[in-house]
């Protein structure tokens, strides 16, 4: 497991998230995510859709399901389920997050820590988490949550950052280590921790799917747009070099080599709940 050199809690996630949103939803908008790119022709907007579209596709839900967003963001996502007749509760940290995100039928989202959700337990059909696992404290934790509140035989998607099984010295020491420290991770994990970890909880893995030449797109997409806004935008200029957060800036180009060199790999995992 990877961790960075100053440990990064709750707080200082739900800190990122909503001081940064305002540069978020300027440079990417209302999905917080990846855009997954099969063909190289999608632009953004379809992209970060056909990552949501391939989770639903993942956990095989039928109208009236009761789902679970863990790490919800602005309830993008959550909101293209309700339209497959989905109910859908989202958990996020963000107040800022919830402050923009438009109330919808059959959509609830609360600001809440997933380890201390406070659902029934049983209670859902279902449950996604795209790229929330990587902010979580207590990764096992994670999974014994998610594997609590679920059905039996119900399942778990997870979209992850990952660490790769053996990354060389300089590749923790300059990409993975300060990935982590700079977006607010308190660890990240490989796709061995991920499946042990979701095992250990009572979880079986049907399907993992490898991404990792599919997404980094998304990075060269918001280096671009970053760097002609710091140009010719001074809101958002004084906004970045004002941050707490602008350290952020300085993961893109990490990210973009991570996945380049295979130090780093983005994967989505179909657990099923035992």
């Amino acid at each position: 497991m990877i961790t960075p050199r100053q440990l990064q809690d709750s707080a200082a996630v739900a800190d990122h998230y909503d001081e940064l949103d305002p540069i978020y939803r300027q440079l990417w908008g209302e999905h917080v995510h990846h855009g997954l790119w099969r063909t190289g022709r999608e632009d953004s907007g379809h992209a970060v859709e056909a990552l949501s579209d391939l989770v639903a596709d993942k956990l095989r839900f039928s109208a009236g399901d009761h789902l679970v967003d863990i790490g919800c963001g602005y309830g993008a996502t959550a909101r293209r389920f309700a339209t497959r007749g989905a109910r859908v509760t989202g958990f996020t940290l963000s107040t800022e997050q919830l402050t923009y995100a438009p109330p919808t039928q059959n959509v609830t989202l609360i600001r809440q820590d997933w380890l201390e959700n406070g659902m029934e337990t049983g209670s859902a059909r279902g449950a996604y988490s795209i790229e929330s696992s990587e902010h979580m404290t207590d990764k096992p934790a994670f999974f014994r949550q998610a594997r609590r509140v679920l059905e039996m035989d119900r399942r778990l998607v997870v979209c992850a950052w990952l660490a790769s099984e053996t990354p060389k010295a300089w590749e923790v020491r300059h990409l993975l280590e300060p990935i982590c420290y700079e977006g607010r991770l308190p660890s990240m994990g490989s796709e061995s921790e991920y499946r042990a970890m979701a095992l250990a909880s009572g979880f079986v893995c049907e399907d993992f799917e490898d991404l990792s030449t599919s997404v980094p797109r998304t990075w060269s997409i918001c280096l671009g747009r970053l760097l002609r806004g710091l140009v010719r935008d001074e809101a958002l200029r004084r906004q970045v070099l004002r941050s707490r957060n602008r350290l952020f800036a300085l993961s893109v180009p990490r990210l973009m080599l991570a996945y380049r060199t295979g130090a780093m790999r983005y994967g989505i995992f179909t657990f099923v709940a035992r």
